[in-house]
């Protein structure tokens, strides 16, 4: 156990520049286009779910979040809305990058979140063909703040070290709790359990990222770099989250029966799509 503990510290002190310089990044471009970045997506019209994908993909903290009260105010359809919620990842991008993962890959995959959640908001958008806009009840958007995630500070730097401390506490949490079963049970028999079931590892994994913290997706790219689940359903729970974007939904938008709809949208399109990426790849 001691041998346990001490390779989970060694390999998060590891991770920790690369998580600051990938945070310090992320910042700065959060401070230099949010504003410019809310604006294209309430500008977007009918190209409004390619929109919202491509801009979700960057690394933006809150966007979701804005993309819930634009939803809310109308501004913006449900199909952007779904879109920007399936390109959002959360913590993969500075999790994978501290960890080095092909540069490759984790462009792959940014590309696959774009392009479901392009497809699936203009395919949700033609069934609904339903687009109201109301730019008065949006008057607070941008306003909302979540101090689990998004500090809203003015110093990039401080910004940058409290998300990266935050982060590396619960990849050191997780990775001891991954070490420990490893070390107990042993990694084949740990990995049986969900990649030799490539159904039943999306749908576990898109109730994992339906949790509306950053740690689902902290832990389901980690357990995918662990070698515990497989692509698919790391992809199935990184396609269902979205981040704080939930919370602010259900806060900002009335209808209660609406909100759980598209939590159940978002949880059927990443378990569908998930599967389908355990089968073809």
């Amino acid at each position: 156990m001691g041998e346990v503990i001490f390779d989970t510290v060694l390999d998060g002190v590891k991770l920790l520049p690369f998580l600051f310089l990938t945070y310090l990044a992320m910042e700065f471009l959060e401070h230099k286009t949010s504003d410019k970045t809310k604006r294209a997506v309430k500008r977007s019209g009918k190209a409004g779910p390619l929109i919202g994908a491509v801009l979700g993909a960057f690394p933006q903290c809150g966007f979701s979040t804005a993309a819930s009260n634009l939803y809310a105010g109308r501004v913006i359809t449900l199909g952007t809305l779904i879109a920007i919620y399936l390109s959002t990842s959360d913590e993969m991008l500075p999790v994978f990058l501290s960890e080095q993962v092909s540069i490759v890959l984790i462009l792959e995959l940014i590309a696959i979140k774009v392009v479901i959640g392009a497809v699936m908001g203009f395919l949700i958008d033609f069934v609904i063909r339903k687009s109201v806009k109301n730019e008065d009840m949006v008057s607070k958007i941008g306003h909302i703040c979540d101090h689990d995630h998004c500090h809203c500070e003015k110093s990039i730097v401080k910004s940058a070290l409290r998300h990266t401390i935050t982060i590396f506490a619960y990849i050191i949490i997780i990775s001891f709790a991954l070490n420990t079963v490893i070390h107990l049970v042993g990694e084949d028999a740990l990995a049986n359990l969900i990649l030799n079931k490539p159904v039943i590892g999306p749908i576990i994994c898109g109730i994992v990222g339906l949790i509306p913290n950053c740690a689902a997706s902290v832990v389901l790219t980690q357990l995918y770099i662990g070698g515990v689940v497989s692509l698919g359903s790391m992809m199935a729970g990184l396609l269902a989250g979205s981040g704080v974007g939930l919370i602010v939904l259900f806060k900002e938008n009335r209808d209660i029966k609406e909100n759980f709809k598209i939590l159940g949208i978002l949880y059927l399109i990443g378990v569908v799509c998930g599967i389908l990426m355990d089968f073809i790849i």
